[in-house]
């Protein structure tokens, strides 16, 4: 990073994490695939087919992927929606610059990518059919409100899917499963970063995300309905899910 941020300190303030986040995010963005799935054992690609899987696109919608980062999820929708568009959206020019990239090397031409906020999208009210993220709710500084927004975005009967590190019910699990990542976290972010907080901000941010059925919770108290969520790995991860009524 340009500047040593305090991660405690920016990601417990609603006011200051985004800029830590996005300051973060702009040092990781060159080796953010590899660090996906080395930080995943390879699964992360699974859990991204599942939520596609999921969400099993009719082919014309148009759909949002939120926190793109370099398009994975951004462009499975455009393969799944030939006489539709992908839209992916991220606040992290970097990730956008690697996306870009890609998206030529693709000649992917239903898939376009936009820089902007979550918490205040440019978009009109009702403009999408389905809305995606992957590891994106831990990182607003406020979930209920981009839960909002997103359900703003979103036309009547469209679908909300978002894949997220989540929170062990048994206890004991839930402890080894957070100080493995602390662990885990703060060496690879010194190798790679020459900074243990690049990566112990996952597990930081984890504790102070509500997990899976508290999002759940917030889904429906900002109008969602038909919510629920699948995990893996015994609640590690977990795929949130919700609709728009009509």
């Amino acid at each position: 990073m340009s500047e040593k941020l305090n991660l405690i300190e920016h990601i417990s303030s609603k006011q200051k994490k985004q800029g830590y986040v996005t300051q973060m995010f702009e040092t990781i963005a060159p080796r953010y695939d590899f660090i996906t799935v080395f930080l995943s054992y390879g699964m992360d690609g699974g859990w991204k087919r599942k939520l596609i899987d999921m969400l099993s696109p009719k082919g014309n919608e148009l759909a949002l992927d939120l926190a793109c980062g370099t398009g994975d999820i951004t462009f499975s929708l455009g393969e799944r929606l030939p006489a539709g568009k992908a839209f992916g959206l991220d606040i992290t020019q970097g990730m956008l610059i690697l996306a870009e990239e890609k998206r030529r090397e693709k000649n992917a031409a239903n898939v376009f990518f936009h820089r902007a906020d979550i918490m205040t999208m440019p978009f009109a009210d009702a403009s999408f059919d389905c809305v995606t993220c992957g590891y994106a709710l831990r990182n607003v500084p406020d979930v209920e409100l981009a839960l909002a927004e997103i359900n703003r975005v979103l036309k009547p009967g469209g679908r909300f899917l978002s894949l997220d590190f989540a929170h062990p019910k048994n206890r004991i699990y839930r402890w080894l499963y957070l100080n493995y990542l602390i662990v885990v976290g703060s060496l690879t972010g010194i190798l790679l970063h020459g900074d243990a907080d690049v990566y112990r901000y996952i597990p930081e941010s984890l504790k102070r995300y509500p997990g899976q059925h508290g999002v759940e919770d917030l889904m429906k108290r900002t109008g969602f309905s038909q919510t629920g969520c699948i995990e893996f790995g015994g609640g590690i991860m977990a795929i949130n899910y919700g609709t728009k009524p009509q």
